[in-house]
């Protein structure tokens, strides 16, 4: 597992706004409404992450989900396809994200909480399948966690301690 520290203040990150929902909390006086933002952010080149922002106002709450989610940036290992490197199934919860490489021309076919994740992140080519729940926060949570678990061909080689024409072919 790679653990580097990724500097966002170099990158380019554009967001997207996957959800937002109304909550509310019934207090002594009556109920007090309040917003969840789920928002994802990425630079098309390899990072991407997601946050949630909480607030008694919508742009605060977007705001709020934008700044947690430049914390959580992973980054994601693609091929010379614009796909990923490997078959991997993403799990958060009870969601499951199946992400297929594809060959180069397919485009992404993916669901909408897991296309915002893939399209941020840059990968021009997949096939996904929504397992499980089909909770937005859960999908987009367990796509994260299928693209941060993803080794790229050098990685499998140095850990089986083999070359990389071995792994590949």
């Amino acid at each position: 597992m790679r653990h580097e520290i990724i500097d966002a203040s170099q990158l380019e990150l554009t967001d997207k706004v996957v959800a937002i929902k109304r909550v509310s909390k019934t207090v002594k006086g009556g109920r007090t409404m309040r917003f969840t933002a789920l928002v994802v952010v990425g630079d098309g080149n390899g990072h991407v992450g997601a946050g949630l922002g909480k607030a008694t106002e919508i742009p605060e709450a977007i705001r709020k989900g934008k700044e947690d989610a430049v914390k959580k940036l992973i980054h994601v290992a693609i091929d010379e396809n614009n796909s990923i490197t490997h078959d991997f199934i993403g799990k958060f919860g009870s969601a499951s994200v199946l992400l297929k490489r594809a060959p180069e021309g397919t485009g992404v076919i993916a669901g909408g909480p897991a296309r915002n994740v893939l399209e941020l992140a840059g990968i021009k080519n997949i096939r996904t399948k929504s397992l499980g729940s089909n909770n937005k926060q859960n999908v987009v949570l367990a796509t994260i966690a299928g693209l941060k678990a993803l080794k790229t061909p050098e990685e499998v080689a140095k850990n089986r301690g083999k070359s990389v024409d071995e792994i590949t072919n």
